[in-house]
């Protein structure tokens, strides 16, 4: 069998055999199928969100471990975040890039950590997802999407949802108009989670900026609300860390892009006319990018099969 052939195999193993989740107790919590690996659609003003891997017992407090890594090509950020003070020291990667699959699981490695999920913000444009090589090279990962995305993972999640790390956990907020997509995953909100709170943007918001929204379902009028409701009205000191950054800022605050954004402080509609006149050159990477992404990422090695 070919090395092609033999990608495509591991593909079509990862993608449609059953799976089981992790779970706190001795006993685990078979899945019908890898499609329907949440119980998904609660509400989130009322906090009685799904759970994806319930908390652990035992251990000591949580304690965060955070990494903000770069892919300077598409001028990516990759976060890394674990619960430390959890004996399996479970991690997640938030946007991996293929190119730079390599150095985040040595990073794992010399680190101590286990990964657990592979996710991502929305199905982007610019760059090749890495999560089918980490998930080929570490078959246990689980790989996360918003549903929306209309892209193939492990597990779909909602607005609402919440994902477990150990002890620690993100909440999911739609935050659609870049793509119809998006999401954000903000840290939890509850007294033994990380403060000040922490939202990962995508490309929804970007620092002193935001993600454009002439192509993949973008919408002015919904990409303003979204962040509006969803992520400035989230506490003044949240750390705001995006998908991307191309004039070097690293971090941001929900209080500093509320009185500095000179896109989001406009009113609706001066924002859908600046959106409308950017004139942007459409993406270099983006025929290569959306198909392989919406694979998982594999793209080459799919289509090498057929």
């Amino acid at each position: 069998m070919s090395a092609s052939l033999q990608g495509y195999a591991v593909f079509r193993r990862l993608f449609s055999s059953r799976v089981t989740l992790e779970s706190s107790s001795s006993s685990s919590r078979p899945l019908r199928s890898v499609r329907r690996s949440f119980v998904l659609g609660r509400p989130f003003s009322a906090m009685a969100a799904a759970k994806f891997d319930a908390p652990a017992d035992g251990g000591t407090a949580p304690k965060l471990l955070f990494r903000q890594l770069f892919e300077k090509e598409s001028s990516t950020y990759t976060y890394l975040l674990a619960d430390v003070g959890h004996p399996d020291r479970p991690a997640l990667l938030i946007d991996p890039v293929d190119k730079t699959v390599d150095r985040d699981l040595t990073l794992m490695k010399d680190l101590g950590l286990k990964l657990v999920y592979a996710m991502n913000t929305h199905c982007h444009a610019d760059h090749v997802t890495g999560t089918g090589l980490i998930k080929i090279k570490m078959p246990g990962v689980k790989s996360i999407i918003s549903k929306s995305s209309g892209a193939i993972a492990d597990a779909y999640i909602e607005h609402g949802d919440k994902v477990y790390f150990g002890n620690l956990f993100l909440e999911v907020r739609a935050t659609p108009g870049h793509t119809a997509g998006c999401v954000t995953y903000v840290t939890g909100d509850a007294p033994d989670q990380p403060q000040p709170r922490m939202a990962f943007t995508g490309d929804a918001l970007l620092i002193r900026g935001c993600g454009r929204t002439d192509f993949q379902g973008g919408s002015s009028s919904q990409l303003y609300h979204s962040v509006h409701s969803q992520i400035f009205t989230l506490p003044g000191d949240t750390l705001l860390y995006p998908a991307h950054d191309y004039k070097g800022f690293t971090v941001s605050t929900v209080e500093e892009e509320t009185k500095y954004n000179p896109r989001l402080t406009k009113d609706e509609e001066g924002f859908k006319n600046i959106m409308e006149n950017l004139n942007l050159p459409y993406p270099k990477m983006i025929d290569v990018a959306v198909p392989a992404n919406l694979v998982c990422g594999l793209q080459d090695v799919t289509l090498s099969a057929m």
